[in-house]
């Protein structure tokens, strides 16, 4: 066993264990914890519970907003701009699927023909940088020099579910901890009465939307210790859920019975060792805190009318996406580290004009306003917001095409997300498609998910090839174990770190 396969063994499995439980459990004894203090401290810098920061170099973001498009937005009514399919439109394109390669979905594998739907959305291009933006995206134009969009992502998975895995856990296979859980666990907390990573359900407003079921498994701890788990802050009757007391029990008996409760737990802690008893003493101890954070968090009266004008009129509704918005921007400034909005009703098999248009109008604006906000009050230089769907739309129709209306199927190979904040180069796009968002044509600038999930990573001072978590006898990661990248073209390389 090397130094570092000490630390780990030491470090992972027993840094929340009582003396007497490391002295049963721990075969190797002090030898073992005289020769992992002796190891250089960048051998350790990917051990630990969550307690203290992970510093493998300067973070440039201290907190993250992630913005997730349940259902997957077509890129070519988005920001992939693609005048050929104009020029196509109807254009059976059956045999170029065929060469290709492509996999179909069930939904579209019997079709008989696969006509190219042109897009009903016009484009423009905005900000220095001339970034191709829709026309129903139109605050999105007013800060294209405050994100970057990246045209050249791509995934593994071809529908909703092991897709939004990927997309969450950084694997298709259910079971896997959340990106949120993963840097709670690596970056601690900001604040000790809030939760590190929080969970925000925005309504859509689209009824028609084909909406895509989500679970808790997308914000779900898995094998990291289940404080670093996502805390749902629901935006109709109590935030939390059993947050509140029940009637005549008053704060100061809820602390006796605390205490009462904590004594018992930490008996049997001392006795089993279990690390997840500690991690209920400290999320009981958490959720009393929260009785007195939470109703402050989430009483927005006392923001200003000047906030509710740029965040839009839904901003005063509970549970618009509007008001996660805004919501979001008071979590980060609170030092949330993770902040996750889910949007759902992007699945646009048809219908796609009338219930793209709906969505779009949905998070146009406040996402403007949250990027305007930040960047206001001094949040966006160490705040990431990323905006993205699972994957992208495929060029042909699904079902019936008319003049008016269509639908897309879902596509793996090419979608756009955007970013901003912390470093992000503002007013680019980077990555290019083929004439029909296809494939990608510029193979240095392919970006994989897990490319992302490295880049975000490394964003937060952290470097993903050394986060891990030993689990059923492999060192767990969030990007896996094949090949991934930081995306360090669209980074500001003024704060780069060296790795």
């Amino acid at each position: 066993m090397n130094g570092h396969d000490i630390g780990k063994a030491i470090g992972l499995h027993e840094t929340e264990l009582n003396r007497r439980q490391f002295f049963a459990k721990n075969a190797m004894g002090l030898g073992s914890a005289a020769l992992a203090s002796l190891l250089p401290p960048e051998l350790m810098g990917a051990i630990s519970d969550g307690s203290e920061m992970i510093a493998h170099f300067p973070a440039r973001a201290k907190r993250v907003i992630y913005i997730s498009l349940i259902g997957a937005p077509s890129q070519f009514e988005t920001f992939d701009y693609k005048p050929q399919i104009q020029k196509d439109f109807k254009k059976d394109i059956k045999s170029f699927l065929q060469d290709s390669g492509q996999r179909l979905t069930g939904m579209t594998a019997k079709q008989s023909n696969f006509p190219v739907a042109r897009s009903f959305t016009d484009f423009k291009q905005y900000g220095e940088g001339g970034t191709w933006i829709s026309d129903i995206l139109p605050w999105h134009g007013k800060m294209a020099d405050d994100i970057c969009v990246i045209k050249s992502m791509h995934t593994d998975a071809i529908n909703h579910v092991p897709a939004n895995n990927m997309m969450f856990t950084g694997n298709m296979i259910p079971g896997q901890a959340s990106m949120g859980s993963w840097l709670s666990y690596g970056l601690g907390s900001l604040n000790k009465d809030l939760p590190t990573f929080c969970v925000l359900h925005a309504k859509h407003s689209s009824p028609f939307s084909n909406v895509q079921a989500i679970s808790s498994k997308y914000w779900t701890s898995s094998y990291l210790p289940g404080k670093h788990a996502g805390i749902h802050l629901r935006t109709q009757g109590n935030p939390v859920l059993y947050l509140k007391d029940a009637p005549g029990i008053s704060r100061k008996i809820r602390r006796k019975m605390l205490d009462g409760l904590s004594s018992l737990n930490q008996e049997t802690l001392e006795n089993v060792g279990d690390r997840e008893i500690q991690t209920r003493i400290q999320q009981y101890e958490m959720a009393y805190r929260m009785q007195m954070s939470v109703p402050e968090l989430t009483d927005i009266s006392k923001e200003s009318e000047e906030t509710y004008q740029l965040y839009g009129p839904d901003s005063k509704k509970n549970g618009s996406f509007a008001y996660c918005a805004m919501m979001a921007r008071r979590l980060v400034e609170r030092g949330v580290r993770f902040t996750q909005i889910f949007h759902r009703g992007w699945d646009q098999h048809g219908n796609l004009p009338r219930d793209l248009s709906s969505q779009c109008k949905d998070v146009d604006q406040p996402c403007y306003a949250l990027i305007q906000d930040l960047k206001q009050r001094g949040l966006l230089d160490d705040t990431l917001v990323i905006f993205a769907g699972e994957f992208g739309r495929t060029v042909y129709s699904q079902g019936k095409l008319s003049d008016t209306n269509y639908g897309r199927d879902h596509h793996p190979r090419a979608f756009s997300i955007w970013m901003a904040g912390a470093g992000v180069k503002g007013g680019m796009s980077y990555g290019e498609t083929d004439e029909y968002s296809f494939n990608i044509i510029t193979p240095d600038q392919k970006v994989h998910v897990r490319d992302l999930h490295a880049t975000i990573l490394e964003r937060c001072g952290i470097d993903h090839h050394k986060l891990s978590f030993r689990n059923q006898g492999l060192d767990q990661k969030l990007t896996g174990v094949e090949p991934s990248r930081v995306v360090t073209d669209i980074l500001d390389h003024s704060h780069m770190a060296k790795h």
